[in-house]
């Protein structure tokens, strides 16, 4: 889902916080990466403004996770350095709202057809990303998926997960085996 690998952007190291659109060259990178679903060309180069809009609108997204995951517990990325609630969720439709996207058919000859998202009007390069990057965030909040949003709860994990099967509580297998070894030294530690 483009909108759970957007807000995946920071992620945590073994030396800390790590935010691939800290710099124009990781946001060029990242929306290479992407050019299908953001709508861009192969040859997309991010621009400073655009970057700080496209962080903008990531921590908007995150805060509105933030408030889909309680009260269980939110990532501790950012908890403590997320906009308000109701400025996220204006953010947020502010930006869906700037470029609409409407759907299109693709039927090629010897295939089935698909749908695609597109922009429904001429629009600026960020005003279109942003555009794809909350119509994604709004399909998960407004869906059935939002009851299976959780933030992983491995020790120093950050990430925002749907949750797969009833099983599941991490995000992946790593970050479940970091948590069980640390409740096991937890309850070995002292004895």
């Amino acid at each position: 889902m483009l909108v759970l690998d957007f807000v995946s952007t920071v992620r945590a190291t073994r030396s800390g916080l790590l935010d691939t659109l800290s710099d124009v060259s990781g946001m060029t990178e990242w929306g290479r990466a992407r050019t299908a679903e953001l709508g861009l060309s192969a040859d997309f180069t991010a621009t400073e403004t655009l970057r700080r809009e496209v962080v903008e609108l990531r921590q908007g997204v995150r805060a509105l996770f933030a408030k889909a995951v309680a009260p269980g517990p939110v990532s501790s990325a950012d908890a403590d350095r997320l906009p308000g609630f109701a400025a996220s969720l204006d953010l947020v439709n502010a930006a869906a709202f700037a470029a609409p996207l409407a759907p299109r058919l693709d039927w090629p000859a010897e295939g089935v057809p698909s749908a695609t998202s597109v922009p429904a009007g001429e629009a600026a390069e960020s005003p279109r990303i942003r555009a794809a990057l909350a119509a994604s965030a709004i399909d998960l909040l407004a869906g059935p998926y939002r009851e299976r949003l959780r933030a992983c709860p491995a020790p120093r994990c950050v990430l925002y997960f749907a949750k797969e099967h009833p099983r599941q509580e991490w995000c992946s297998v790593g970050c479940g085996n970091r948590a069980r070894a640390a409740r096991h030294y937890h309850q070995h530690r002292d004895r």
